[in-house]
């Protein structure tokens, strides 16, 4: 679900909303303005967009503090973001920056220039070096240091910018088209009348202006796109890495047991893949030694940071890598844990297809979860599925087609765990 705020209701997401939907992609609108309520959590978000209004960024209004707060939160879950003219704001206070006033309002189309980190741009890689745009602001915003510039003029020199790898922010209206135009006008006669012509200039402005509005809106909707999947699961367990030890606490010495079934010798090289905080990864040490190589992947950097509050980075080398396209070579590792992460993947005979190939022949895989699947139904208020993937009678030919022997299957009242080997062929 991407989720849209609007400030005002003729700050619609035009051309935003136009290309997220050719793309597939749902959308939800929270019209503040009409008094809704900003959502508390990214938790089920693939990205958001934050629009412009006319209120002010360093400010109080009546939603500020929630869309901070859900802008930090798709910062910090790596939810791919985009922010215009008041909505790019937000984003860098939420950043890390500040909003202030500017030195008066800019009204009306003018050029941008693109800076030096535009070319290497996923949005902006295709822009010309001047764009003529929309302008329609009276504030501006000081960048945080990590902050990247991507479009400048001389009078407001932040027009355009990236913080991280997924969240932008425009200053100018690139999403408007001859619609846009004539309700921004109509809605800021005031503005309006600062640039005379500005509704007639529209359609010849708006043809110079598309193909580039048009371009960057649909690399914004494929960038969403492309890792969904991934950003669910980030936004899911960002919010709870904090306290996952402590909601977990009696896990570990069932972590222990499972470790200890997969038969690992001193020397051998060990992944525990969607290893959240490392809990098995100290059970894993202790399996394969000192001369062994412990490695816990996973997708979301807020479980790695707590893994290393928890020291279990002493244990094993914690790397931020998606489980289901591993950074290693063929045959690298001699065993694999995994404790729940096949129930998240997108399609678990590729996940098991791609832990096949970095596992050496006659390595073990080992499924596991401190739950039955039976238990973890009716947690869930739910009966259990006969469709479910990690049935025995679904998990077995699943496994040997991407390369595994299943030799153990146990779906017990208390935990689950499936034991398989590697096979050439």
């Amino acid at each position: 679900m991407i989720q849209i705020v609007e400030h005002a209701p003729q700050e619609e997401p035009y051309a935003i909303r136009t290309a997220l939907e050719a793309a597939g992609l749902s959308v939800r609108v929270c019209r503040t303005w009409a008094g809704d309520r900003v959502p508390d959590t990214a938790d089920d978000l693939v990205g958001l967009v934050v629009m412009g209004g006319p209120m002010a960024a360093y400010e109080d209004f009546t939603s500020r503090t929630a869309e901070l707060a859900l802008l930090r939160a798709a910062l910090e879950a790596e939810v791919p973001v985009l922010g215009v003219c008041l909505g790019a704001q937000l984003l860098a206070v939420a950043a890390g920056g500040v909003a202030r006033p500017g030195t008066g309002a800019q009204i009306g189309w003018g050029d941008v220039r693109m800076a030096a980190a535009a070319p290497a741009d996923p949005l902006f890689a295709a822009a010309p070096d001047r764009l003529r745009v929309l302008h329609w602001h009276h504030d501006t915003m000081d960048l945080p240091a990590e902050a990247t510039l991507l479009a400048s003029c001389d009078r407001y020199p932040v027009q355009a910018f990236r913080v991280g790898g997924s969240a932008w922010g425009l200053q100018f209206h690139l999403e408007v088209d001859e619609a846009a135009v004539t309700a921004f006008a109509a809605a800021f006669p005031e503005d309006a009348a600062t640039a005379p012509g500005l509704p007639e200039s529209a359609p010849v402005e708006l043809a110079a202006l598309a193909r580039c509005r048009d371009d960057v809106f649909e690399r914004f909707a494929a960038f969403v796109a492309g890792r969904a999947e991934q950003t669910r699961t980030r936004a899911f367990f960002t919010r709870r890495a904090a306290t996952w030890e402590e909601r977990f606490a009696d896990d570990g010495p069932r972590y222990a047991v499972a470790v200890d079934r997969m038969g690992l010798r001193p020397g051998h090289r060990v992944l525990d893949l969607g290893c959240g905080t490392g809990r098995a990864l100290p059970a894993l040490r202790a399996q394969v030694g000192a001369e062994g190589v412990v490695a816990g992947v996973d997708l979301t950097p807020a479980m790695l940071t707590a893994g290393v509050r928890e020291g279990r980075d002493k244990d094993g080398q914690l790397l931020l890598a998606d489980a289901c396209r591993l950074p290693l070579p063929a045959g690298a590792v001699d065993g694999v844990f995994s404790a729940g992460l096949i129930n998240h993947v997108p399609d678990p005979a590729t996940a098991l297809r791609e832990w096949a190939r970095v596992t050496a022949s006659e390595g073990v895989l080992l499924l596991f979860h401190p739950s039955g699947r039976a238990e973890r139904a009716a947690r869930h208020g739910r009966p259990l599925d006969p469709d479910d993937p990690m049935a025995e009678e679904h998990l077995r030919p699943v496994l040997r087609a991407a390369g595994w022997e299943l030799d153990c299957y146990e779906d017990a009242s208390h935990h689950f765990l499936a034991r398989a080997v590697r096979v050439d062929g």
